[in-house]
């Protein structure tokens, strides 16, 4: 070095012994003997330090140099560093580690979490979790919402559905329907806030139950395209028509009006909804095209006129004309029954209620709970029939509830479904499907978790049906076509465990049967048990899938019945297939034999055949 202090400190390592390194002999002189490269300025500064610091220690300070470059760790001192701080200089201060939040810190970062919010991020339960499906989601709620609206003011539904393609992914969905329209202060809860509505308190067949649908495709194209939802209604002809635009707030489940104005609209009364949003048109077995063809099935009363994006061989619109001028039979709401109430759901209700006596609110307050009856629950559950109905505690409550379902009851009041009837139904197939036989079934009502609930069956089989493929099956819930999650469904389920080898259909063991068959399966009750918020299939309850597999087996034994009258018929067609082709060999034979001319020859002929066709007539 220029100031001769390395030198020194070289010559010093010399005179005094070597320490033994536990490191082979080859690998040292190996690593002594590579060319150095041009230090660095902090390479100069560490030698600078760490010289007189050998020199003291009388290890050689050149080796120590090249020691520190090859161990010194990335994250670590090196070697030089350590001997410098053994010397006196300050070693380097470990880091502290962050401090962990207490109780306080974490219940600063609680708040609410709006319905809106949590949809928002989990809009895969409301059925808007891929493109495809969210188009039809956004088209199923608003028919929906349509067919009801009608049904409720006793109106013949006439819908119009149209998807407007605007880019690759773009769409524009707009529902209108002849409903009684919505009051303009309605407007923004019903279409701008979840969990808002008129269907869930109520123990009554509808198709919404929720108050999410409608209002959640609105979010979702809000979400995707950041346009909001265009609603325009009016409720009669001497009214104005409110012509508005709207966004959710979803961290307050809360409408934001963009918009709001009276328009001219040609409608006398009913309601336009228009949402744009991110989708995917495609055709097949889940297609809006295949849910507009189902929901005409499952609502003959109703014209829908359906407009697809591409237009159809049939048009750029297809309509599906109403098969009957009858709307479905009114439904009436009904009381709870006591057999599907929970024991905290009976406690609340006993909180709730306005009736004086806890026997007074049995009987007001429940379906098919008489005076008596009240009396003999009560003497049961040893509790006084003047207690107040507030004041009954927990044990008391659970032995009522006990006493309750010990006690015989009535089944609750059928007058709140309403079928669709198996004469509607066969013309609704017959009208939609080319086949050779028709059979229709529907059900007594029957309950289950104190929910009445009815089945009907429908069948066609044969014609233009696939007679190589698995059959097809369509689902509806309360007249509402069910295309996803079908190997979830109950219904399903019911399909499947079916014998159909015992009626003449081939069927896999385990899966549904194959065959020229498709089958429509509908439940009709005050409460379905879906398996999800988006409503795609049914739960399995004992119940219901029983009542499914004998509405199956009561139209499987009428298809069997068809299938093995063909079979007959095709065997004596082959048999008389069989008799037509030697007819005349054996006029000829009888000509030769009786020497009989061609004219007798033509009526042997003649005579056979007619005696032919009178004994496969009879």
């Amino acid at each position: 070095m220029a100031d001769g202090k390395p030198v020194a400190a070289r010559k010093t390592g010399r005179e005094r012994p070597r320490a033994k390194s536990s490191r082979p002999r080859s690998t040292l002189n190996k690593r002594a003997a590579k060319p150095r490269s041009k230090p660095s300025k902090s390479s100069t500064e560490l030698r600078a330090r760490s010289a007189p610091a050998s020199a003291e220690s009388g290890q050689p300070a050149v080796k120590r140099e090249t020691r520190s470059k090859i161990t010194e760790p990335k994250t670590g001192p090196a070697r030089g560093a350590r001997s410098a701080g053994t010397a006196g200089s300050p070693a380097k201060a470990a880091k502290a580690p962050a401090r962990r939040p207490d109780a306080s810190d974490l219940a600063k970062q609680h708040r609410d979490i709006s319905v809106s919010e949590f949809f928002a991020k989990n809009r895969h339960l409301l059925g808007f979790d891929n493109p495809s499906k969210a188009l039809l989601t956004t088209v199923k709620e608003g028919v929906d919402n349509s067919l009801d609206a009608c049904e409720e003011a006793g109106i013949l539904p006439d819908i119009r559905v149209s998807i407007g393609q605007l880019a690759e992914t773009r769409f524009r969905v707009v529902i209108e329907d002849n409903g009684p329209g919505i009051l303009r202060a309605q407007v923004p809860k019903v279409f701008g806030s979840l969990l808002y509505g008129s269907k869930f308190h109520r123990l009554r067949q509808s198709r919404g139950q929720q108050g999410i649908g409608i209002s959640a495709a609105g979010m979702y194209g809000l979400l995707t395209t950041g346009k909001p939802i265009i609603i325009t209604t009016r409720t009669g002809a001497k009214k104005d028509a409110h012509h508005l635009e709207l966004v959710i707030d979803t961290k307050q489940n809360a409408p934001k009006i963009k918009r709001d104005e009276v328009i001219d609209w040609n409608r006398e009364h009913g309601t336009r909804v228009e949402i744009e949003l991110e989708g995917a048109y495609r055709g097949g077995q889940h297609s809006v095209d295949a849910y507009i063809r189902q929901i005409s099935l499952a609502n003959p009363h109703a014209q829908i006129t359906y407009v697809p994006p591409k237009a159809e061989e049939h048009g750029e619109e297809h309509v599906f004309p109403r098969v009957t001028d009858q709307l479905p039979k009114e439904t009436a709401e009904i009381k709870p029954h006591p057999y599907g109430v929970e024991l905290g759901v009976l406690m609340q209700m006993f909180r709730d209620t306005s009736a004086r006596n806890v026997r007074s609110c049995l009987q007001t307050d429940f379906s098919r709970i008489s005076a008596n009856t009240a009396t003999e629950i009560l003497e049961r559950a040893n509790v006084a029939a003047t207690r107040r109905p507030g004041e009954i505690g927990r044990d008391e409550a659970e032995r009522i509830h006990q006493a309750i379902q010990a006690t015989k009851l009535m089944a609750p009041p059928m007058d709140c479904i309403a079928p669709i009837g198996e004469e509607l139904i066969e013309r609704a197939l017959r009208s939609e499907v080319s086949a050779d036989f028709y059979a229709s079934v529907s059900r007594r009502p029957v309950v289950y978790r104190g929910n009445p609930f009815l089945i009907e069956v429908g069948l066609a089989y044969g014609g233009n049906l696939p007679a190589d493929q698995t059959i097809t099956a369509y689902r509806y819930a309360n007249r509402v076509p069910l295309q996803y999650q079908q190997g979830a469904c109950a219904i399903t389920k019911a399909i499947a465990g079916t014998e159909w080898r015992n009626y003449q259909m081939q069927q896999p063991r385990g899966a549904l049967p194959v065959g020229p068959m498709l089958l429509m399966v509908h439940i009709a009750s005050v409460w379905v048990p879906f398996t999800s918020e988006s409503k795609e299939a049914i739960a399995h309850y004992p119940e219901i899938i029983k009542e499914i597999r004998l509405g199956l087996q009561e139209c499987g034994r009428k298809v069997a019945t068809h299938i093995r009258k063909q079979r007959r018929d095709a065997d004596a067609e082959k048999k008389r297939a069989y008799i037509v082709k030697y007819i005349p060999q054996v006029a000829i034979g009888l000509q030769q034999i009786l020497a009989l001319d061609d004219g007798q020859r033509d009526k042997i002929v003649s005579n056979l055949t007619s005696v032919l066709e009178k004994s496969r007539k009879a």
